[in-house]
């Protein structure tokens, strides 16, 4: 198979990546067992990942060609390599600190690199649709992994052993680099403008674009709902099913998983029916999910619940509409990075990578609101709003993409 060196490293960076960043909440949770900070305190690491990624994107994302995607990979890698062992020896909230900084600028220089590599190593939109999913899909199994990989290096006789997960990654992460460095990248990397500011206006002169002003649109209202859900489920499985917390939280682990199986399905699906289609498809059956599914589980009498056998099935049917909202992102991505030249790639990327933090920060912080004003039982009804504004706007998406083509 052709590229399948680069396209292996692609899925393995990735991978690597949604396992540690993912991992926030549950160090959120042991810092405040073990190292005695409050809450608010603990809350503090999610700027120290998210702002390093929407910075580190913002300042090296249209420049990136110059360092080169591999090289950049590299670095990202040593980077995290280093920063588990540090966090399994420093074990403290400094540490901790440190760890996600790290990833958030590493993630920066994998994710604008990443998604720029895609465009060298596929031939055709269908191909860029495929791989991008595909690599998503891959993300999400890191995801869902997360749940489970922690709480089996934790055991309540030694309040240290969880740190131990971190040999097991900073070794993936190691991995990841041998083989990448060892990857044979056959085609040279364009280098967009003509000097380092020219590079930085790129990002700036995109913006401009009304085909990226849609997209990002596009990509602002995706990430609004997808974190939304993803980081209110937990809560709601609590509040509205009562669940005890730690199946909530396992119960949490279906969304990640139905987005993994979604993204994955769609890169197989999108090599034979037009995108258009797909997401279309998506959108309106994640809205019916809303309409007619969610009324049943706010309603449910739930009795004593030990296990997730203890479950009713119709709990179990709200966190599937990942598989419907899964495809949407990546193949929003591919469709908008297949219609500009590769030499844009990177700056798009900056772009990407910044809406989807704002979105995400605020998506999660609306849905916050209205959990706290509106009910946890109603809060969810709410997402129908950026998934009626998506369905227009993905026609808007086609006829400009099919007007850029030509």
């Amino acid at each position: 198979m052709k590229n399948i060196g680069i396209k292996i490293s692609l899925y393995l960076n990735y991978f690597v990546f949604a396992i540690l960043l993912n991992s926030v909440g549950i160090v959120i949770l042991k810092s405040q067992k073990n190292y005695g900070v409050n809450e608010v305190q603990a809350s503090i690491l999610e700027a120290f990942k998210d702002l390093p990624i929407a910075i580190v994107s913002f300042f090296i994302a249209s420049f990136l060609p110059r360092i080169g995607y591999k090289k950049a990979m590299l670095i990202g890698l040593g980077l995290v390599t280093i920063a588990s062992l540090s966090m399994y020896y420093g074990n403290s909230f400094n540490s901790a600190k440190i760890l996600f900084a790290t990833v958030g600028i590493s993630f920066a220089l994998i994710k604008v690199s990443v998604y720029s590599l895609i465009g060298t190593v596929t031939e055709n939109q269908k191909e860029h649709n495929s791989l991008m999913s595909s690599i998503e899909g891959v993300f999400m199994i890191g995801i869902a992994l997360a749940y489970f990989l922690f709480p089996a290096f934790n055991t309540t006789e030694n309040p240290d052993s969880w740190l131990n997960v971190y040999w097991l990654l900073a070794s993936i992460s190691l991995l990841s680099f041998v083989f990448l460095l060892f990857t044979k990248f056959e085609k040279s990397e364009a280098i967009p403008g003509v000097n380092l500011m020219d590079d930085f206006l790129q990002m700036f002169k995109l913006i401009t674009k009304i085909i990226t002003i849609v997209f990002v649109i596009n990509v602002f209202l995706f990430v609004m709902i997808e974190q939304g859900i993803m980081s209110w489920l937990p809560t709601f499985n609590e509040k509205v099913l009562h669940l005890p917390e730690n199946i909530g939280i396992m119960m949490a682990s279906i969304l990640a998983i139905s987005l993994a199986v979604g993204r994955l399905a769609a890169g197989y699906i999108t090599k034979k029916i037009n995108w258009i289609w797909v997401l279309t498809f998506c959108i309106i059956a994640a809205m019916l999910l809303v309409i007619f599914v969610l009324p049943k589980t706010v309603g449910l009498e739930v009795k004593a619940i030990n296990s997730l056998a203890d479950i009713p099935l119709i709990g179990f049917a709200f966190p599937l509409i990942g598989l419907f909202i899964a495809p949407i992102y990546p193949l929003l991505n591919s469709v908008v990075l297949s219609a500009l030249p590769q030499k844009l790639h990177s700056s798009m990327t900056g772009l990407i990578v910044i809406f989807s933090a704002l979105g995400g920060t605020l998506g999660s912080r609306i849905i916050g609101w209205l959990f706290q004003n509106q009910g946890p039982e109603n809060a969810f009804y709410f997402t129908l709003i950026p998934m009626g504004l998506l369905l227009i706007s993905f026609f808007i998406l086609k006829k400009l993409t099919t007007k850029n083509e030509a």
